[in-house]
């Protein structure tokens, strides 16, 4: 076992490293996109908006953005490396090594969940700068945090093992993640939804990843809590899964 948590640390540490060595690319554009998304949605809309379920617009948005901001940079890591490793060959030197499926399949998603948790972090210590907001569950926000960087680094992972060129790995964002994450309750409360249009929401499984998170930071919801949990943890142990089967299957590999 000490070798494979040798191994281990040193995937780990190659995505960290990769991460924050280039960091105007992983962390600094996400950060001023939010911003973006304060001063627009939250700052000029939201005072005509006025308040939802008894907070200011700007308020309710906070958690919705950040968790948009941790799901994708969390993709997005695991996608770009794990492909990376396919295309340049390199994938080869681990998958022929003594480290276990279990442990390049962990590696990864740490690093996935480490970007995802650290630009989420961030995108909330600008919020601040635009509102004062209060964190009523933190241990619960922390679990909401892991889970769902995880289901979206295991969702990065799988895109990147089928990817075949470079448009592949942009295809899952721009036409799945994006529009679910739009309509997943990130800017509005589903009651401001007209009754047949919120079965788009309901059939949405990023809006229970939202909806658990607010609740979370703001103690509000629309959803049971019981059933927002999980689903988010159904669908995260059901990717792990997935992603650990491709691993086992030999369907990572170079291209």
């Amino acid at each position: 076992m000490g070798l494979q948590w040798i191994a281990l640390k040193g995937l780990v540490y190659r995505e960290l490293e990769r991460c924050f060595r280039i960091w105007p690319q992983t962390l600094l554009p996400p950060i001023i996109n939010m911003a973006l998304y304060f001063i627009i949605f939250g700052t000029i809309l939201g005072d005509k908006i006025g308040q939802v379920q008894g907070y200011s617009y700007i308020q309710y948005i906070i958690p919705g953005l950040v968790m948009m901001s941790m799901l994708l940079n969390s993709y997005n890591n695991v996608v770009s490396s794990l492909f990376s490793a396919r295309f340049q060959g390199f994938i080869e030197e681990m998958l022929v090594s003594p480290m276990k499926p279990s442990m390049m399949l962990l590696g990864y998603l740490i690093g996935g969940i480490a970007r995802g948790t650290v630009v989420g972090f961030l995108v909330l210590i600008v919020a601040l700068f635009f509102t004062s907001i209060k964190v009523h569950h933190i241990g619960l926000t922390v679990l909401v945090a892991i889970l769902a960087t995880t289901l979206f680094a295991t969702a990065g992972f799988i895109n990147a093992v089928f990817a075949r060129k470079f448009d592949d790995v942009t295809i899952i964002p721009t036409f799945v993640i994006m529009p679910l994450t739009y309509l997943g309750g990130v800017f509005y409360s589903i009651s401001h939804l007209p009754e047949s249009l919120r079965w788009l929401c309901y059939m949405d499984p990023i809006y229970y990843v939202v909806n658990v998170f607010r609740y979370a930071i703001l103690d509000v919801h629309e959803v049971n809590f019981w059933l927002n949990m999980s689903i988010l943890s159904l669908f995260s142990i059901l990717f792990i899964i997935i992603s650990y089967y491709l691993l086992i299957k030999g369907r990572v590999h170079a291209l």
